[in-house]
């Protein structure tokens, strides 16, 4: 038992019952495809719920015990496990609600658990209430599926269409109900449920219910069966047994449920369906049983006929006579002949009918009921019942007119005896007449049913208006409709006075419709015509247009005589002696029948306007200034605002209008007090309390007002324009209707209602100009005044300022949502909510306008002061005390469902405030003010949000279908709403989206914590229906996932959102599912859809990276990426069916395929990139050129940043154009210029389409991509291994390439794709590169990695293609597929390898087999040339000109081809096309911008760039002879000659202070250094490169030295010696030790001696300065340089110390080099050759041996240190896995940038990383190794050149002759004659023969001490280290034993005895 007392928490008397009305509403009425197979298990499972409809589970006592223990033992709840404790309070709830309905007490329990979870969608309700509602939800879920399923029926009446299967289906399960006394049941229930007594049993219990609607959709049930299918007898006599009790209501009307009650029985009785002869009629015959059951006559018959009365007797009139009608129809059947004795009876039954006043409760007791206008079948059933009657009982309609006459001529005779009328009246005819009337004037549906009344005349035959039957002028119409027609006509004939007003009120009903109208018109017209002579000379029948009109006349001929004298005292009481009250009926209802008439034809308009005997227009306005009652004005004001529906008569009107002085505009100079209609209103319509007439004129006006508006109205008397008219709406009708009294209250607000319509009319119409700020004049009797402005303008000021005008439209809003707020009915109630709407609509046009107004005003200077509105609006309301005017606007939102149009301009007002953000702030403050507005409020909000109803329509013009338009703004309105959410968010917080999505106001945002339930619960469940919303409304969703997106990339928000959306929703991965999303109908939306929710999980998949959430994340990627296919993943076992049976199918369709689309592709599918552009305009009329201008005029950015053209506007414009021309010929060609303004409209809409639609593709793909790069990027790489993620983004690229290849692909997406391609390209090229580094995939078979070459070269060759493809434009777009050009190419590029010096190594590395990555470049080269020249063509014409950064691109991949290009074929295309040249020139051009840099505050960076990248080609040009022959001959060196950049070396000191604190922007020295240093590079690659044509080169770039020597020499000298001066030094030296050399001057051609003087001078101090330099850079002076760097950058000193060492010992390289050429160069021989050193071996001083000496010394212990140091780090690379954790982080240090950096990396990666750190050292101490060997071996050639000549050739001069005893005066000596020596030219030495001067000067002594000195410092140990550098090193690299050579001869010069 136990289990069966397990408590269900979603209710079992509610939860069911609602998934049974959801399937049967979706199987029903939104005809699902999969939902009949769930509609039969549901109707299983729920049958006992019809069968026993609307019973209780009963009480136990054994519930009730185990309800009262669940407080302290617990119970058990379904599908959770083990008991729950509930507390005492929820069990004493409990038990009412169970005494309350008489239900189990389990239930009610149930119930309150249900109402518990679903309190928080009933704002301001307790969970007890909750339950009483969804119980009573429960009920209505039962009765309206009984009713649904009622509906689908096969039957005689309708058909929803649905499939047959279906139907069966339904009408098997129903007949089923039937059979077990379903209608007995209903009709007991109907009795049973009253509303009063559950009232009372809630009152008394606290509690309430929708029970109304239950006992509707009951009654609705039987009504829709007997529709479909006759009741049984017994059923039917229980429903005329019910019938018998019912009672009226208040008003005499029926209520709605008895009203479905009466019409099931009508449709019981109804025969009529068998003259239509439809396909099935003989089954439907078999089955009624009024043929087929004489018993169910004669039941119904005997029933009927009983004498007793019923509580409504005019209900048992309607009855008797349907059944009389049905018996007369039966009698005329061939089966009706067995039925005599019933139909015999027929007569009688109409008979008691008739007197039962049948057509009176007709029309008071159902015309009255309100459901009966919205149901069209009862529209149809009672039309059939009076036209049957007319057409089925002929004899009677006589005999009433016999009677009717008869009784005319009584009331006739007894007028003229003064007696009094007799008693035995009846007015049956009258009230048929008048029944006619107000049935057909009516026409909820647009049926047009009154047409069955006109019988189309042959007359009418050839127009193009034709009745029922159309066009067919031959074929007779219908007997029933030629016998109606002819009742209209003959009840005309000879009308007695008394139907007089009754005829007419029947043919105003009769003429309800455009057809309708027209036959009216030509009634009432040939009846005139007929008759016009023979009767008495009388002119025509009463009922005609003669007789109307010429009565008109006559009382207006008659009162016109007695026009009052204005200033005549009695005025006031004018004299009625005109009209009887009798004449002013017949007046009143013929002006209402002409209203009818010309509101519905336009041409009974015109025809009777331009009438020239009638002239109604005027005849009305004479009238009108008559003394006629108000009443009577009042319909001639209608009348005339019908003819003013014609533009054509409403400019007349106007002035016609004016002319008269209704309302008096221009004041008589005399005159004493007012005329026309303001005294009327302000005299006699107050004192009598009623406003006919003001109703009139406003109606009149607004009528006028949307027609035309005249600017020169009244022109000549007074100012022209509308403003008097405005001021007397405003001033005399506005403002005071709150004061007035009314006799009938909803007066007041009709009043109000018209008045409000033309202001909202007026300013609906208003643009603002510029004119309208300028003060105008006009002329007026000879003096200028100023002019009106236009009437918009007036109401703008009035709103934009706080006037009695502003505050009365506030104060109405407040009032409205008052009264509203009570939900009782009121008078007035509907123009209430109309005025109130008006009141709306013109805030949100002055918010929509004011800022165009406000500009204009500004710019005009007039003296206007205005108030912008959203600020007028905080003020303080007067009524409440409080600020509170935008809360009463937001609250018409809580109406949306009774008044949907208010909350749409609710939520359109308070989204235009929200856009100012200091509003914002207040308004959080008001709507959080107080609770209960702010729950209402909040409540308000997510009803608009959560309606069910709303649909998005597909276009505006659809507002036929009042449904449709209702449902087309609700859906706006959630728009509006989503957008005040978009628009709010980004704004700062607090912002209005954060308090209604119900995130912390007061705290900070994001330590909320979202609730599932609560008032996020209303976006939330929104997106829960993500894919049904997408699919249904799709510019909904995309709003909605846009929210969604802002609220995850806010920073406040993101927070609690996406835990919200991950924990509780598992909104991504359910909704990434069903992407790609396709909408055929609405493309568009779709793709903002996607946009939105990929932007939304890119976000997504970066925080859950972020946050260490792998399994998130792995979910994510594997969704989108897999291409596998997936098990159905079901979201938090929210899977209902329907994912069952998808996965169920899914299974069987998986099998046979193993691979699906990768999600992230199937979304890139459905990007179609093509896009259709509309044709150019084809005009006649108008000039193309103006017309694109003007559409350009129109263009403005909408909301979503779209560049769209307003259509409205434009429409406006050119129609005004259309308008403005004049002359005949304009007039004939209207209509086709009209066609042509149509044509130019639908073009500019499809522009706007086609330009929101690529603006869709382009948000797309944007988010397609930023979705790519975060799976790349930012998850962590692991979670896709390398070989599927280099397989992943092959096919991404492919696929890009495909789309973006295509022929019709759309321009405005390439850019896009570009960006992505090159992302995808960089990530591709970084996967296969670590691939490799970790050693995989080169010795694989698949190729180069694990992706195959094969679809590496297919990328490259799309690349390519897609370079080529974009053609002259797009540059910047090509920067990016350079870009992605250079990734790919490095991928073939071999990483570096360390240097292990072996012998076999170079060897090995000659002969070695092509590896992978050579294999790869040639490949790579050959896809390349076969593009040939034009590929070559685009990237030359982007190196040398265009937007920067495509320049250094293109420059960049110039030179990576180049370097891979063996056979020059790129080079040769550069230099013979002229793109070399072309560069080389534009260096003098860069000049300028390169000399900006060098200023303290530098402008861009960008011309450094591009130098840097230009520098950086021209040397890898200059690489190849080739091309260094081809620079020079450009004219390189010249061209940088002229460059005084180089001048210009910036002040080390002054710059410090200007450093940049982010060391982005490097010093003005450094950025001089990135100038200065390409330069010397190139030249130096030119001299390696031009070894035949050196001397040209060295002796160009010489001149470039000399040029700048005065800078060079500054370098030479500097002191201060950093790593950049270093560079510096050693590129410097470089040159200098290839060019400034004697001999190189010559070669430079022609130069004269006085400048060859001048050349050698500065030649020789090159020499000096360099050899000074040497000693700068040996001994202390180095080791100090070290020290200071390693000071002065401590954190990457390791790095630095070994760039300053290479620089150190590359300079001292150059530097001995350098001597070693001019030694060779002076003379190949010792005794001839120059010194350059002094022979003073002791200590290093400049220029002396002995530096030589140090230097060697130096250099053979740097030697072995570096040796050891190269050793010791190959040992570590060869066992890097055995390296401790610590020294890999050491390694690491040096590569990975910020603090604890090296912490945050892999393993894997921190081995990869020390593994190219170790490569670095030992490349490092490889480079070290080989400078250190150059210097050692010049050294000692220097060393020995030098001794050989001092030691053998040098003849010292005696001591004696010196002047200046001491050796040290010998060294100075010495320098000085050196310094001598050098600066003569070595030609003019050894030309002389004569060395004396250099003898001279170096005495024995010196000599005898170099020996000395010599012999000690080139020792032993020396030799002998010498020697083993020599075995260790020169063997593999140098000259072997060319150390050894000269350490010999040195030794035997030095053991020489001295000679």
């Amino acid at each position: 038992m136990a289990a069966q007392m397990a408590v269900n928490s979603g209710a079992s008397l509610w939860g069911p019952l609602k998934e049974l009305w959801e399937t049967v509403d979706g199987a029903v009425l939104r005809r699902q495809p999969e939902s009949v197979h769930l509609l039969d298990l549901q109707l299983k499972k729920h049958k006992p719920s019809f069968l026993s409809l609307f019973k209780n589970p009963p009480k136990s006592a054994e519930q009730r015990e185990k309800v009262r223990k669940a407080s302290t033992e617990g119970i058990a709840i379904q599908g959770q496990q083990g008991s729950r404790l509930l507390p005492e309070q929820l069990l004493t709830e409990a038990f009412i609600l169970s005494d309350l309905f008489d239900i189990g007490e389990l239930a009610a329990l149930e119930l309150l658990l249900a109402g518990e979870q679903q309190q928080p969608h009933f704002p301001g309700l307790t969970r007890g209430l909750v339950a009483v509602l969804l119980y009573w939800d429960g009920k209505l879920c039962v009765a309206n599926s009984l009713r649904t399923l009622i509906q689908s029926r096969h039957g005689k009446t309708f058909t929803l269409d649905l499939s047959g299967e279906l139907v069966a289906f339904t009408t098997r399960f129903t007949d089923e109900l039937m059979s077990q006394g379903l209608t007995k049941r209903i009709l007991t229930l109907v009795s049973e449920i009253s509303v009063t007594r559950e009232f009372e049993r809630l009152q008394k219990e606290r509690g309430l219910g929708n029970l109304l609607y239950c006992r509707q959709a009951l009654a609705d049930s039987l009504f829709s069966w007997t529709c479909q299918s006759p009741l049984s007898k017994d059923d039917t006599l229980a429903l005329i047994g019910h019938l018998e009790t019912v009672t009226a209501q208040a008003d005499g009307s029926l209520d709605s449920v008895n009203m479905a009650l009466v019409m099931a029985l009508l449709y019981c009785l109804d025969v009529s369906f068998i003259e239509q002869g439809t396909e099935d009629r003989e089954d439907l015959l078999q089955a009624l049983p009024l043929l087929t059951e004489r018993q169910y006559v004669a039941a119904v018959h005997s029933r009927l006929m009983d004498g007793q009365s019923w509580k409504l007797p005019g209900l048992q009139a309607v009855c008797r006579l349907a059944w009389a009608l049905s018996l007369r129809v039966l009698s005329q059947l061939p089966q009706g002949s067995a039925l005599v004795e019933f139909t015999e009876a027929d007569e009688a039954l109409a008979d008691q009918a008739l007197l039962g006043d049948v057509f009176l409760f007709m029309k008071e007791g159902m015309l009255g009921c309100e459901t009966f206008a919205q149901e069209e079948f009862y529209i149809r059933r009672l039309h059939s019942l009076i036209t049957d009657f007319l057409a089925l009982m002929p004899m009677k309609v006589k005999q009433l007119r016999n009677r009717a006459d008869e009784d005319a001529r009584l009331v006739h005779m007894s007028l003229q005896m003064d007696s009094e009328l007799p008693s035995s009246l009846r007015k049956d005819l009258d009230h048929l007449m008048i029944l006619i009337g107000e049935f057909y004037s009516r026409d909820p549906f647009g049926l047009e049913l009154g047409l069955e009344f006109w019988c189309p005349t042959e007359s009418l035959q050839h127009t193009s208006l034709q009745g029922s039957y159309l066009g067919m002028a031959l074929q007779r119409p219908p007997h029933k409709q030629v016998v109606l027609s002819k009742f209209v006509r003959q009840m005309g004939d000879l009308l007695p006075s008394t139907l007089y007003i009754s005829y007419l009120r029947m043919l105003k009903g009769l003429a309800n419709g455009p057809q309708c109208a027209h036959y009216c018109f030509s009634l009432l017209k040939t009846n005139g015509a007929t008759h016009s002579d023979n009767i008495q000379g009388v002119s025509g029948s009463p009922v005609s247009w003669e007789h109307f009109f010429h009565s008109l006349m006559l009382y207006h001929e008659n009162l016109r005589r007695d026009l009052p004298n204005p200033d005549a005292a009695h005025y006031r009481h004018p004299p009625l002696r005109g009209i009887t009250q009798r004449e002013l009926e017949g007046l009143t209802s013929f002006l209402q029948l002409l209203t009818t008439i010309i509101t519905w034809s336009e041409n009974a308009r015109l025809a009777l306007c331009e009438h020239p005997q009638w002239t109604p227009v005027v005849v009305m306005l004479g009238l009108l200034q008559c003394s006629v009652p108000p009443v009577l004005k009042a319909e001639l004001l209608h009348c005339l605002a019908a003819f003013g529906k014609s533009p054509e008569i409403a400019a007349s009107l106007w002035q016609s209008l004016e002319y008269t002085q209704i309302l008096q505009t221009v004041r008589a100079p005399g005159q004493r007090q007012a005329a026309g209609i303001e005294v009327e209103l302000n005299e006699i319509e107050s004192s009598c309390e009623e406003y006919p007439l003001t109703r009139g004129f406003c109606h009149l006006i607004s009528t006028l007002v949307e027609s035309s508006l005249p600017v020169n109205l009244g022109a000549g008397l007074r100012v022209p324009g509308f403003q008097p008219y405005l001021n007397f709406l405003r001033d005399s009708v506005f403002l005071p209707f709150p004061t007035r009294a009314y006799r009938r209250p909803a007066e007041k607000w009709e009043v109000a209602d018209s008045a409000l319509e033309v202001f909202h009319k007026l300013l609906r119409d208003y643009e603002p100009q510029p004119s309208d700020f300028v003060q105008e004049m006009v002329e007026l009797q000879g003096e200028q005044v100023p002019a009106h402005k236009p009437p918009g303008h007036s109401i703008m000021f009035h709103l934009l300022n706080d006037s009695p005008m502003l505050a009365l439209c506030l104060s109405l809003l407040e009032e409205g949502v008052r009264q509203l707020d009570t939900y009782a009915p009121f008078p007035g109630k509907k123009h209430l909510e109309s005025a109130v709407l008006h009141c709306l609509c013109l805030l949100d046009l002055a918010l929509q306008k004011e800022v165009v107004f406000m500009d204009l005003l500004r710019e005009s200077q007039a003296s206007l002061l205005v108030s912008p509105l959203e600020q007028l609006l905080q003020g303080v309301s007067p009524q409440t005390r409080r600020a509170d005017h935008i809360v009463s606007i937001a609250r018409y939102l809580y109406h949306s469902s009774s008044n949907p149009e208010a909350a749409f301009q609710s939520a359109k007002i308070l989204r235009r405030i929200a856009n100012y953000p200091n509003i914002q702030i207040r308004l959080v403050g008001d709507f959080t003010h107080d609770q209960a507005v702010s729950d209402k409020l909040m409540a308000g909000f997510v009803e608009c949000l959560d309606n069910e109803e709303a649909e998005e329509g597909a276009e505006k013009g659809d507002d036929s279908d009042q449904q449709k338009k209702v449902a087309r703004i609700r859906h706006e309105t959630q728009i509006h709403i989503l957008n005040l959410l978009i628009t709010s968010l980004e704004l700062k917080t607090p912002n209005l989206a954060l308090y209604l999505l119900g995130y912390e106001v007061k705290k900070p945002v994001s330590s909320t914590n979202l609730q599932d339930p609560g008032h996020t619960r209303s976006l939330c469940t929104e997106k829960r229906s993500g894919p049904v919303l997408t699919q249904q409304a799709p510019h909904l969703a995309e709003l909605c996932y846009q929210v969604i997106y802002q609220l995850c990339a806010c920073p406040d928000t993101s927070g609690p959102t996406m835990r919200y959306l991950r924990t509780s929703q598992d909104f991504l991965f359910s909704h990434l599912q069903h992407l790609p999303f396709i909408l055929p109908s609405n493309q568009i939306a779709a793709l903002s859809q996607m946009s939105w929710l990929m932007k939304t999980a890119a976000i997504e998949l970066r925080v859950t990276s972020l946050n260490r959430q792998r399994s998130h994340t792995q979910r994510l990627v594997s969704l989108l990426l897999d291409d596998q296919p997936h098990t159905q993943h079901t979201a938090d076992g929210e899977s209902g069916m329907e994912e069952e049976t998808r996965s169920v199918s899914g299974f069987l369709h998986f099998d046979t395929v193993s691979k699906v689309r990768r999600k992230l592709l199937s979304v890139l599918d459905a990007i179609d990139f093509s896009q259709d552009m509309p044709e150019l305009l084809q005009l006649d009329f108008f000039e193309r050129t103006q017309i694109e201008q003007v559409i350009s005029n129109c263009e403005h950015v909408n909301e979503q940043g779209h560049t769209v053209c307003n259509v409205k506007l434009l429409h406006r414009v050119l129609v005004a154009e259309v308008n403005a021309l004049q002359g005949m010929a304009a007039i004939g060609q209207r209509p086709l210029l009209m066609e042509e303004v149509n044509s130019i409209l639908q073009q500019v809409v499809d522009r706007n389409r086609v330009r929101r639609s690529l603006s869709a593709k382009r948000h797309a793909l944007q988010s397609w991509r930023s979705l790519v790069e975060t799976l790349l990027t930012a998850c962590p790489a692991d979670l896709i291994p390398a070989d599927d993620r280099q397989l992943i983004i092959r096919d991404l690229l492919l696929d890009l390439h495909d789309k973006v290849l295509s022929e019709d692909a759309a321009g405005e997406l390439m850019p896009i794709v570009a960006g992505a391609v090159f992302t995808l390209t960089a990530h591709l090229s970084q996967s296969v590169l670590s691939e490799q580094q970790q050693g995989v995939g080169l010795e694989a078979s698949s190729g180069f990695a694990s992706i195959a070459n094969s679809a590496l070269h297919l990328i490259l060759r799309k690349l390519l293609d897609f370079i080529l493809c974009t053609g002259g434009g797009y540059q910047r777009l090509r920067a990016h597929l350079y870009g992605s050009l250079l990734y790919y190419l490095q991928i073939a590029q071999k990483p570096e390898e360390p240097d292990t010096l072996q012998t076999g190594a170079m060897w090995e590395r000659l002969t070695a087999p092509e590896d992978g990555f050579s294999k790869l470049q040639r490949e790579n080269l050959a896809i390349i040339e076969s593009y040939g020249k034009s590929l070559m063509e685009v990237v030359c014409r982007d190196a040398c000109d265009g937007h920067e950064i495509s320049r250094m691109l293109a420059l960049a991949v110039l030179d990576r081809i180049l370097s891979i290009d063996r056979q020059n074929q790129w080079l040769v295309y550069v230099c013979n096309s002229g793109y070399l040249r072309s560069l080389v020139e534009s260096l003098r051009q860069d000049d300028a911008a390169l000399q900006s840099l060098l200023t303290p505050q530098p402008p861009l960076l960008k011309p450094l760039y591009i130098y840097e990248s230009k520098m950086a080609l021209l040397t890898r040009v200059a690489k190849t002879g080739q091309g260094a022959v081809e620079l020079l001959r450009c004219g390189l060196v010249a061209q940088l000659m002229e460059c005084q950049v180089f001048d210009m070396v910036p002040d080390s000191d002054a710059h410090r202070v200007m450093r940049d604190p982010s060391g982005f922007i490097p010093s003005p020295m450094d950025r001089y250094r990135q100038i200065l240093l390409p330069t010397l590079r190139l030249f130096q690659v030119i001299l390696t490169s031009t070894t035949m044509n050196h001397q040209q080169g060295a002796a160009q770039v010489l001149q470039w030295l000399i040029v700048h020597a005065d800078t060079i020499q500054a370098l030479l000298r500097c002191h201060e010696l950093s790593m950049g001066a270093l560079q510096e030094l050693s590129l410097l030296t470089g040159i200098i030790s290839k060019t400034a050399l004697p001999g190189v001057l010559e070669m430079g051609g022609e130069v004269n001696s006085a400048a060859l003087m001048e050349f050698q001078g500065h030649i020789n101090r090159f020499q000096r300065l360099c050899l000074s330099l040497l000693s700068c850079l040996v001994g202390s002076e180095r080791e100090r340089l070290l020290k200071q760097a390693e000071i002065s950058a401590p954190g990457d000193s390791a790095e630095r110390r070994e760039e300053m060492e290479v620089a150190m010992q590359q300079v001292c390289a150059n530097i001995m080099e350098y001597c070693q050429t001019l030694l060779l160069q002076s003379s190949t021989q010792a005794q001839f050759s120059i010194c350059l050193f002094s022979p003073s071996g002791s200590e290093p001083a400049a220029p002396s041996l002995g530096l030589v000496l140090y230097l060697l010394k130096n250099s053979a212990a740097d030697f072995f240190r570096f040796h050891q140091s190269h050793r010791q780090s190959l040992s570590k690379l060869q066992s890097l896995d055995q390296l401790p954790p610590e020294e890999l982080k050491e390694l690491c240090q040096g590569l990975v940038s910020g603090p604890g950096g090296v912490e945050k990396i892999s393993s894997v990666q921190r081995s990869l990383l020390a593994k190219r750190r170790l490569v670095q050292l030992i490349n490092n101490r490889a480079k070290l190794l080989a400078l250190c060997s150059y210097v050692i071996e010049t050294c000692l050639f220097v060393l020995w050149r030098h001794l050989e000549y001092y030691l053998l050739h040098c003849t010292p001069t005696d001591p004696k002759d010196s002047l200046l005893p001491g050796a040290s005066l010998y060294r100075s000596l010495c320098l000085f004659i050196l310094n001598i020596f050098s600066s003569d030219s070595f030609g003019g030495l050894q030309a002389s023969g004569s060395r004396g001067l250099n003898l001279s000067r170096v005495s024995q002594q010196d000599l005898d001490l170099l020996k000395s000195d010599m012999v000690a410092g080139f020792g032993e140990a020396l030799q002998r280290k010498l020697l083993e550098v020599e075995g260790l090193y020169s063997q593999v690299r140098s000259r072997y034993t060319f150390i050894q050579a000269l350490v010999r001869r040195i030794r035997g010069l030095l053991r020489q005895p001295k000679s």
